[in-house]
């Protein structure tokens, strides 16, 4: 891949999930952490975005509470996350929506309480107008729940695996602004809770 190629659209991301790559599952710590700076959902609309496979998606809907949808710019990620929703009940909604370009009044909802990107941060090219579309989506009194890997954090000799995380200068663009920003450290990630 070249310098210039994006990394933050379904030409990059839908081979990956076709062929059956597999990504880093919440762990309890992480999903802990996430519940208390969530709270109970209360039927309110969430956005999962990045979904992948849908387990964050899952778990905000059906353990939180919240009327969620999980959006991923890769088709087959989104057919591998349908899949899990075979129980009774109504499941997450799942949208084919790249959140960086795609028209937002395709979303179900105009404003949500919660908006959750797990490990998807790292890779938008234009951060500025990514974290600007987040808050246009957020409603008053929401959180935008961030967890990304930061740069430097892995203990590897490898320099490319050093590269998946996030540099200060990316965490400073993502945390300006905010009412009130909360993080807490989990091994080689960082999770933020971000309020207007």
């Amino acid at each position: 891949m070249t310098a210039t190629e994006s990394t933050a659209n379904s030409v990059y991301w839908e081979p990956l999930w076709a062929e059956g790559r597999q990504y880093r599952q919440p762990c309890d710590a992480e999903t802990q952490l996430m519940d208390r700076h969530l709270g109970p959902g209360h039927s309110r609309p969430a956005l999962d975005i990045g979904c992948g496979v849908g387990t964050l998606t899952r778990h905000v809907h059906h353990k939180l509470g919240y009327r969620t949808t999980g959006i991923d710019c890769a088709p087959s990620a989104l057919a591998l996350a349908a899949t899990h929703d075979t129980g009774p009940g109504s499941g997450p909604a799942w949208r084919r929506l790249d959140i960086t370009t795609d028209d937002l009044t395709a979303l179900p909802d105009p404003a949500y309480a919660v908006i959750t990107c797990r490990l998807v941060y790292r890779w938008i090219d234009d951060k500025p107008a990514f974290i600007e579309r987040v808050r246009h989506l957020l409603a008053p009194g929401g959180t935008f729940w961030v967890v990304t890997e930061v740069a430097g954090r892995r203990t590897t000799t490898n320099p490319t695996l050093q590269e998946p995380g996030i540099t200060p200068a990316d965490a400073e663009l993502l945390t300006a602004g905010w009412s009130a920003v909360r993080t807490a450290d989990l091994d080689v990630l960082r999770c933020y809770a971000l309020r207007p």
